[in-house]
C-alpha cells in the first residue's frame, strides 16, 4: 500500500523545482505590487470598501469550501464592527459568524505576531463556540485526541482519502511545524504555500483544519504584502477551484517530500485571485462614481439599500418580489420604487424577457 508523505524518513524535508517555482513567484510578486499600487491610488473610503469586500469574501468562501454557508450581511457587519467601520443596514451576527471573523482578523490584522500553540487553540475555540461541530461534540481549543481519517461515501461503503498522523504524534509534529514557521527564512508567498500543505497533512484538530490552514496562508500573505489591509481573497479562488485543490492535495500526500505540483497549483491559484481583485477594484470605482453622480438624486431608504446590494453584486435576478422581501415592504411599494428608478434612468428592465420581469442597473 502507498505510503503517506509523513511516513517517509525524510519527512518533513520538502523539495521542489526551484527554477519552475521562481518564475511563478516572480509573476505573483509583480501582480501583488501592481494591485497594491492600484489600491493606494484609491481614496481612503474606497480602500476601506475594497478591504471590507475582500475580507467578507474570504470568510464566506473559506467556510463554504467546508460546506458551511454563512450569511453575507452578518459576516460583513461583523467585520465592519470589529474594524470600527460603519455603514447603513448593519445587522447583528450570530456567535459562530463572529468567531470565524475573529480568527481571520486576528490572522491578518496581527500578521507580525508569531503563531504558537496558544494562538492556534484560540482560533480553534473561536471557530466552535458551542464546543460542537454540527451535532457532534469535539475537542475544542486543543489538539485532537483521536485518529483522523478523511472519508467519503455512504456508511459501509466509505472510501478513505487520507489518514492523518496518529494522535500521539500530533504535538511533536506541530512543535516542528511551529518552530519552522517562526524561525525559517524564505519568501513569504512560498512559505504560505508550504505552511498550508504541511498543516493540512498534520490535521491537528478534530475539525476546522482547512479553515485554519487558510488563515495561516492569509497571515503569511499579509507578511508578504507588509500590510494588514487585505484586498484579495485566496479562499474565494480556492472555492472556485475546489476540485483541483483537493485533487492536488491528494496527489501530493503520497509523494516522497517532492511538492512542486502543490506549490505550482497554489501560486497559480493565488495569481488568479489577484487578477480577480483587479476587477473588484473596478467595481468599487464604479460604485463610488455612481453615488457621486447621484448624490443629489432624491432616493428613499429602500432604494438606497437595494441599489447598494446591486452595486455590491446582487445574487440572482432582481424581481419585484425579491425587492419587497429584502426591503420589507409590499409588492406594490416595491414596484413603485422600481418604476421611479426606471424613470430616473438608474434601473432598466432586462431584455431577456420570459414570464417574469427582471431588473438590472442601467449602466449606459
Amino acid at each position: 500500500m502507498a505510503k503517506y508523505i509523513y511516513q517517509y524518513n525524510n519527512w518533513p524535508n520538502f523539495t521542489w523545482n526551484e527554477d519552475e517555482i521562481q518564475i511563478l513567484l516572480g509573476r505573483v510578486r509583480h501582480l501583488q505590487g501592481k494591485i497594491l499600487g492600484q489600491v493606494s491610488a484609491l481614496g481612503f473610503s474606497l480602500q476601506q470598501e475594497t478591504m471590507l469586500t475582500a475580507l467578507t469574501l474570504d470568510v464566506l468562501k473559506s467556510s463554504e469550501i467546508e460546506g458551511e454557508l454563512l450569511d453575507y450581511e452578518q459576516v460583513r457587519s461583523s467585520i465592519a464592527r470589529k474594524l470600527g467601520l460603519n455603514y447603513a443596514g448593519m445587522v447583528y451576527p450570530d456567535r459562530n459568524v463572529d468567531g470565524v471573523v475573529e480568527m481571520m482578523l486576528d490572522a491578518t490584522q496581527n500578521y507580525k505576531k508569531t503563531i504558537n500553540e496558544e494562538r492556534l487553540f484560540a482560533w480553534h475555540a473561536a471557530l466552535f463556540p458551542t464546543g460542537r461541530s454540527g451535532l457532534y461534540k469535539i475537542d475544542v481549543g486543543s489538539y485532537r485526541k483521536g485518529e483522523m481519517q478523511i472519508v467519503s461515501g455512504a456508511m459501509g461503503k466509505e472510501k478513505i482519502h487520507y489518514q492523518a498522523p496518529p494522535a500521539k504524534q500530533v504535538k511533536y509534529e506541530m512543535d516542528r511545524f511551529l518552530d519552522w514557521f517562526n524561525n525559517s527564512k524564505m519568501d513569504f508567498v512560498l512559505k504560505s504555500a508550504i505552511a498550508h500543505f504541511w498543516f493540512i497533512i498534520i490535521h491537528p484538530f478534530d475539525d476546522g483544519n482547512g479553515r485554519i490552514a487558510r488563515a495561516i496562508s492569509d497571515l503569511l500573505l499579509a507578511r508578504s504584502d507588509e500590510s494588514s489591509q487585505r484586498f484579495y481573497s485566496l479562499s474565494n479562488q480556492i472555492l472556485t477551484e475546489r476540485k483541483i485543490y483537493y485533487a492536488t492535495l491528494q496527489k501530493t500526500q503520497y509523494k516522497n517530500g517532492e511538492i512542486t505540483e502543490w506549490i505550482v497549483w497554489f501560486l497559480n491559484c493565488l495569481y488568479r485571485a489577484l487578477k480577480n481583485t483587479e476587477q473588484t477594484i473596478q467595481k468599487v470605482l464604479y460604485k463610488a462614481d455612481f453615488w457621486d453622480k447621484h448624490k443629489d438624486t432624491d432616493l428613499n431608504s429602500r432604494q438606497r439599500l437595494m441599489l447598494n446590494k446591486l452595486l455590491d453584486g446582487f445574487d440572482g435576478k432582481l424581481k419585484t418580489s425579491k425587492w419587497a422581501k429584502i426591503a420589507k415592504c409590499s409588492q406594490d411599494t416595491a414596484l413603485r420604487d422600481i418604476k421611479d428608478l426606471i424613470e430616473k434612468k438608474i434601473l432598466r428592465q432586462e431584455k431577456s424577457g420570459g414570464r417574469s420581469t427582471n431588473y438590472e442597473l442601467d449602466r449606459l
